[in-house]
């Protein structure tokens, strides 16, 4: 961004969930002027929030994002935009339409599972929209965003168990436009996928054969969320477990590995001027509300949906 012949440099954390903007500051240095926005400290972080979604809430979840409503609780989104975003995975039909054929096919199994149990999870991928304005905006993020959808794969366990990759390119960030007085646009990804773990299936006692008891009759791609998300044994620079006066092992939770792999991914792509958000850190709790606010904005806009559909039964009636 020039103004006035000055270079300008964004520093700070805004993401998609905005808060008032600090006062402005700025300094002048060799003709770059630097505005710093929020956290003051010039920092780009990698975040990655994990949802776990019930059959009764990935039809909202859907709609928002793959755009199929016909308004929206937050004001920001700009539907004049939606075609810039981006798919890296195109579902071929609804969420749960996919689920349902996968089940079919036997390539996924719910076998025990509650009728309310989480079939799905979605991942959202995010760094601050700083970052992506400072590197020229749009097409910087698409080609982050294609390098974090391999980050996505290796997370989830394999590209057969995503339903939608697309990166919104169509939310504006309030707070960083008002400051700068144009439009900046807060980029970010939405990875729905079905969570599996490798599971197992051993002969019974009531097996004829008493020879095959215990041993493994078959093996199934259980759906898990739960033991997706397991914790998992620390490790130390040797790659041995980390282990506690009591000799058990040191264990790390989900989140915090979640966050390791999503940060790793980037650097190894070539990304090595963001960090890891902060561990423990206001920071930390900061972006998880954000996410949460999030999740409400999709939890809103699925009433107000709900609202307007039985608005025009009444009127048919």
């Amino acid at each position: 961004m020039q103004t006035a012949g000055l270079k300008v440099l964004l520093v700070g954390y805004y993401t998609s969930a905005e808060v008032s903007p600090r006062e402005i500051q700025t300094c002048n240095t060799r003709k770059v002027k630097v505005i710093f926005i929020a956290r003051n400290d010039g920092v780009h972080r990698t975040t990655v929030r994990n949802a776990n979604l019930t059959k009764n809430q990935i039809g909202n979840v859907q709609r928002h994002n793959e755009r199929e409503k016909e308004s929206y609780v937050n004001q920001d989104i700009d539907p004049d935009r939606a075609p810039l975003n981006v798919h890296f995975k195109t579902p071929s039909g609804s969420y749960q339409e996919i689920f349902d054929a996968m089940v079919e096919e036997k390539t996924i199994s719910t076998r025990g599972l509650k009728a309310d149990a989480y079939l799905f999870g979605e991942l959202i991928f995010d760094v601050n929209s700083a970052y992506f304005h400072n590197h020229g905006g749009y097409e910087y993020a698409k080609q982050f965003y294609a390098d974090a959808y391999q980050a996505a794969v290796d997370i989830v366990g394999g590209e057969q168990y995503i339903l939608s990759a697309v990166m919104h390119a169509d939310e504006r960030n309030r707070a960083m436009s008002e400051a700068l007085g144009q439009d900046v646009y807060h980029y970010h990804l939405h990875v729905v996928y079905i969570p599996v773990v490798e599971k197992q299936i051993l002969w019974s006692k009531r097996c004829k054969d008493k020879s095959l008891v215990g041993t493994v009759k078959e093996t199934i791609m259980q759906v898990s969320s739960s033991k997706k998300w397991l914790s998992k044994p620390a490790l130390d620079e040797a790659g041995n477990p980390i282990l506690q006066r009591n000799g058990k092992p040191v264990l790390k939770k989900s989140y915090s590995v979640l966050q390791d792999d999503f940060f790793h991914h980037m650097r190894a792509a070539g990304y090595t001027d963001v960090e890891r958000g902060e561990r423990g850190s206001s920071e930390e709790h900061l972006t998880v509300t954000q996410f949460k606010v999030m999740q409400e904005e999709k939890r809103l806009e699925g009433l107000t949906e709900q609202v307007h559909q039985s608005g025009a039964e009444l009127i048919a009636v």
